[in-house]
């Protein structure tokens, strides 16, 4: 018999609702992608994810806040790096599979021929 799963209170969802709504932003998903990676330092993040560094502060304070992503110092360094290895988990597998179904929607429309669509 399969357990019932725990239906989560109303603060959760709040939560979870959050996470998701900072996650919905195009570059802030491109930088918890990038730290999924390996941490970095602001700079080698602009730089990995071709933003610039005030819009890429901004984002990871945003992050920092929610606490999807912390810092800590090394020297006159900050470096980020995900705070939660779920949201490595989330992000790395939504991102994996969206990838996945292009490049294979992208390889059907290759072996189709240019004529597919068009009612030929």
């Amino acid at each position: 018999m399969t357990p019932r799963p725990v239906r989560p209170s109303p603060e959760v969802l709040g939560e979870a609702a959050v996470a998701f709504g900072l996650l919905a932003s195009a570059a802030r998903l491109h930088l918890v992608w990038a730290l999924a990676q390996g941490e970095s330092d602001v700079s080698g993040l602009a730089e990995r994810v071709g933003g610039a560094l005030p819009a890429v502060s901004q984002h990871l304070a945003k992050l920092k806040l929610a606490g999807l992503v912390r810092s800590r110092r090394e020297g006159r360094r900050v470096v980020y790096l995900v705070d939660d290895p779920d949201v490595v988990t989330i992000v790395r597998l939504m991102v994996g599979q969206l990838a996945d179904r292009r490049t294979g929607r992208e390889r059907d429309t290759a072996a189709a021929g240019p004529l597919r669509g068009l009612g030929a």
